[in-house]
């Protein structure tokens, strides 16, 4: 197969030991591994795992140079057929979506049920990783008769989607979210019938509090879902998928031992594919969120460095879709969000 070169967004290390993303010419014939299958990107998005990548983080990506992006969607150059790509190793120690090749094993590639791929980049592991945490809690018989469902994080990535599939899905969406001032009619837009402050899990010394939501998706871990916990009915389930608020738990086993509460870890990385397939047939077909969809902001490749440090400073909102051939664009991230 001929070789090519092609534009990417890569992350080097300064001489200062500071690290920055910049566009540069790259070819295929340098992409790892090199018996895998190369993909042409056309999209991808931006995750906080990928701002964490770009500011050098060592948990995330260990060498540099490194081009980022947990995303990708384009096409097959062996047959051209579509390819969406997310977790594994993508955009971590392998070359990401943030180039316009990259190069995978075979068993990371999923076909592409969405009208373009542009959509199926609006999603992305965010809307992937919203749709394992709704089908978690289908599986333990939440329905929407039972009460409210809590969503946290209800303005970031993951938790917007959340959002709308179980609006979509009838349930009764509590949104908590730090950002209730700009972003109520935002969420409410998106179906919550109700939205709250993050105050509204505010740590307690009470080991357990009245319950107050029959189930709930929680995007940030740390001492926020500890409180959840404390808040859930008997029985009711609680699916993780998030640690901004930090990766220690200190609880009890009273919301277990004394409700039977469910705690649900939810993994989109390294799940089987057939698992991802599935969730992403869901999102575009009957789990389809429209107006996360509408309201997603495009951006370019040199758009990216401001719009990733939206994402350090908690300052980020809803899906950013990175278009690899758009080249003009307003460089006021903030003004879009």
């Amino acid at each position: 197969m001929s070789s090519h070169s092609y534009q990417a967004w890569q992350v080097s290390k300064q001489d200062d030991g500071t690290f920055r993303g910049s566009e540069t010419t790259l070819n295929t014939d340098d992409l790892l591994p090199r018996d895998g299958v190369l993909v042409r990107v056309t999209h991808s998005s931006l995750n906080y795992k990928d701002a964490l990548s770009a500011s050098g983080n060592k948990g995330v990506t260990r060498g540099f140079p490194h081009t980022p992006g947990i995303d990708a969607a384009g096409v097959r150059a062996d047959d051209g057929s579509t390819a969406l790509i997310t977790g594994y190793d993508l955009g971590m120690n392998t070359a990401g979506g943030y180039g316009e090749y990259v190069r995978v094993p075979n068993y990371w590639i999923a076909e592409q049920p969405f009208s373009d791929p542009r959509t199926a980049m609006v999603y992305g592991t965010a809307g992937l990783t919203a749709g394992l945490c709704v089908q978690a809690l289908l599986r333990m018989g939440a329905a929407p008769s039972h009460g409210k469902v809590a969503v946290t994080g209800a303005t970031g990535a993951v938790g917007s989607v959340a959002v709308e599939i179980l609006s979509t899905l009838g349930f009764d969406v509590v949104a908590i979210s730090g950002k209730v001032s700009q972003k109520e009619a935002l969420l409410l837009h998106l179906g919550a019938k109700q939205v709250v402050g993050r105050e509204a899990l505010e740590a307690t010394r009470a080991p357990m509090v009245k319950p107050v939501f029959a189930n709930a998706v929680d995007t940030v871990g740390g001492s926020p879902l500890a409180e959840l916990l404390k808040q859930i009915q008997p029985g009711g389930s609680v699916a993780c998928c998030g640690l901004v608020a930090g990766v220690a738990l200190e609880t009890t086993v009273l919301p277990f031992i004394l409700r039977g509460v469910n705690l649900l870890g939810v993994d989109s990385v390294e799940i089987p594919l057939e698992d991802k397939q599935q969730v992403w047939n869901k999102l575009a077909g009957e789990w389809a969120c429209p107006k996360t969809e509408a309201s997603a902001v495009d951006i370019g490749r040199h758009q990216l460095d401001e719009y990733l440090k939206l994402f350090l400073k908690g300052e980020s909102s809803g899906k950013i879709v990175l278009d690899h051939s758009r080249t003009e664009g307003s460089s006021d991230a903030k003004s879009n969000l």
